[in-house]
């Protein structure tokens, strides 16, 4: 069974001058200001494609993970990711895409997470969508 999830954009003016409101339309739990001012100098009150493309990477990161250690027969207690997407407008847009996670995960070695961490980052469907760009990770179990 497909899933279909729709994100919406009203814009308004031009690209330097206007701006806009990105909606989630399928669960309706945002609707957010966007423009090229946060987009090219950061924000923290307007939100940017490559923010809503890190949530996306995060969340699809962790759930990918969450299912390699529990296939593992070791689940993680908690995961903790973030996603840092670099956006650079003169070198052509999206650079990269840093995923840190981490994770508390009893019953597993440090070189063993690392290898499922890897594993995840490579399988995940975000990730595969982004394969245009680099791709880090940074994983440790949490102290």
């Amino acid at each position: 069974m497909s899933v279909q999830n729709t994100a919406s954009t009203t814009w308004r003016g031009s690209l330097f001058e206007g701006s806009g409101t990105v909606a989630l339309e399928s669960s309706h739990l945002i609707e957010a200001p966007v423009d090229w001012k946060a987009r090219s100098e950061g924000s923290d009150s307007t939100t940017t494609p490559e923010e809503l493309i890190a949530a996306a990477h995060s969340a699809c990161f962790s759930m990918a993970l969450s299912a390699a250690l529990a296939d593992n027969d070791t689940p993680a207690t908690e995961l903790h990711t973030t996603a840092v997407i670099t956006f650079d407008p003169a070198a052509g847009g999206i650079q990269e895409s840093h995923l840190t996670v981490r994770a508390t995960v009893p019953g597993l070695t440090a070189e063993q997470f690392a290898t499922l961490a890897q594993g995840a980052k490579e399988g995940c469907p975000v990730s595969k969508a982004l394969a245009g760009i680099e791709i880090t990770l940074d994983a440790a179990l949490a102290d």
